[in-house]
């Protein structure tokens, strides 16, 4: 192996951080099972905080960011894997304390590594990525608690301009739910009609905590992206029996909350982490992402950019001005 190009973020003060493109040497990647050579890799918000030092994604600088990666297996010292087969690396500790997929090599442990299914192109993987991950398990969440035939579920997804929430609307309209999107962002509504909502509402009257114990029924479950006071109000607009899952807090990590929804409406309350789900469980998720849960406009749902592009797209994203995903070729 030779040396090899990364994304790098190097703190030059207490609040100071510089993102650049890089030379490394091969010697500079960890010790690991896998060495894979990466094709494609992708943004998530927790690459935009790595780049401002945030120090629940990471603690270590200089540090090569990227929590997904797409490419081929150019070592296994395991045996699992022969040098030229297809591999997806998302969540653990990628990207985060370890050194992540923004680069043209990773060396990572044989439980990070997933087969890409023979159905799905690296690049498209790689459209999918966490946010995608995050959306299927979402919607498994919800479908293991709601009973009501798909075809009559009201279906919220807040936030669903970014990269987890257009993903939901769009693998949720595939399957046959009636989406409403909420979006701060203008001139989204068409972008998401496309995808397949049937609704589009504004986020602005949803951002504050309303003091009402309960708020007027609007569906039967949503996939919450926001946190904050947001997803409280979300919560006390759902259906008798129906369920929230949360994968997100862009709007803010607490919420104002009583127990009434849940008492006199029985709502359940779902907790989505993909980052530290099982192997296994992570390989049936890219399978169906490869199949039954592709949806025909996933490649109109992304962006591909350069490597020497991430930084100026990070910032777009810390200041809420990106959309959509944004899909990273590495060469």
């Amino acid at each position: 192996m030779q040396d090899y190009r990364a994304l790098r973020i190097h703190r030059k003060g207490d609040d100071q951080f510089h993102v650049a493109v890089e030379n490394l040497a091969s010697d500079t990647l960890p010790q690991g099972d896998i060495l894979v050579r990466i094709r494609y890799s992708d943004l998530n918000y927790k690459d935009a905080l790595a780049a401002v030092g945030n120090p629940g994604v990471s603690r270590h600088f200089p540090h090569t960011p990227g929590i997904d990666a797409a490419g081929e297996v150019v070592s296994d010292v395991t045996g699992q894997y022969r040098p030229g087969d297809r591999v997806l690396i998302s969540g653990y500790d990628f990207g985060m304390n370890s050194p992540g997929g923004l680069a043209q090599y990773c060396r990572v442990p044989l439980q990070w590594v997933c087969p890409c299914p023979p159905q799905l192109e690296l690049n498209d993987a790689m459209i999918f990525g966490t946010a995608g991950l995050t959306a299927a398990m979402c919607l498994d969440k919800l479908a293991r608690v709601q009973h009501r035939a798909i075809s009559d579920t009201r279906l919220l997804v807040s936030g669903a301009s970014g990269g987890v929430g257009s993903l939901a609307v769009a693998i949720a309209a595939k399957l046959g739910y009636q989406v409403i999107a909420m979006s701060g962002k203008a001139g989204a509504a068409d972008s998401l009609r496309e995808l397949g909502a049937q609704e589009v509402i504004s986020s602005a009257d949803w951002l504050t905590a309303n003091k009402k114990a309960l708020l007027k029924p609007q569906w039967h479950c949503a996939i919450d992206t926001l946190g904050g006071d947001a997803l409280f109000n979300i919560v006390k607009a759902t259906e008798r029996e129906g369920a929230v899952a949360a994968c997100g807090l862009a709007a803010g990590g607490s919420f104002a909350a009583t127990v009434y929804p849940f008492i006199l409406r029985g709502i359940a309350l779902l907790g989505v982490d993909s980052a530290e789900q099982a192997n296994d469980y992570k390989r049936k998720l890219w399978l169906h992402l490869a199949t039954d849960l592709k949806p025909k406009s996933l490649r109109n749902l992304s962006q591909e950019i350069s490597l020497e592009q991430v930084p100026e797209v990070l910032a777009q994203m810390r200041a809420g001005t990106s959309r959509g995903r944004y899909l990273v070729r590495i060469d």
